[in-house]
């Protein structure tokens, strides 16, 4: 069973986040040591300005090779227009049905302004995966 079905109980806490300054290939970095699909964006006082994903890295170095040019800061791949948050508070069973139906893999958890979390498909897998089988001794 699920332990609640508030967001904040299964987001992660403190998603790895950068500056839209940071040179992309830092970010890149950022992604492999992390193991993870994507970055949070965010300013000086950690609000979120954008979201940068495997994809978006991937796609600007295939266009700096194709181009012979060179990649610049985080700011210019980041997807940035029409941000969709979650507040900590929101229903993880809506959330994730909403990122199935948009096809997204990953929501930024905004409060009060601030970037406190972000949910993934992987705590959604989680979640469900504790409500389906809820003693499970495999490690996960």
């Amino acid at each position: 069973m699920l332990r609640s079905v508030e967001l904040k109980d299964y987001m992660l806490a403190n998603p790895i986040r950068v500056k839209a300054d940071t040179p992309l290939f830092d970010a890149v970095h950022l992604i492999l040591v992390n193991k993870v699909s994507g970055l949070c964006v965010v300013d000086d006082k950690d609000q979120l300005v954008g979201i940068l994903s495997e994809l978006d890295c991937l796609k600007a170095i295939l266009s700096a090779t194709y181009n012979e040019s060179g990649v610049g800061p985080v700011s210019e791949y980041m997807a940035n227009d029409n941000l969709i948050t979650a507040d900590p508070h929101e229903d993880i069973v809506d959330i994730a049905m909403e990122m199935v139906k948009n096809k997204r893999r990953r929501r930024p958890v905004v409060e009060n302004g601030q970037l406190v979390g972000q949910i993934t498909v992987r705590q959604l897998l989680r979640a469900v995966k504790e409500f389906a089988a809820p003693v499970d001794n495999r490690e996960h």
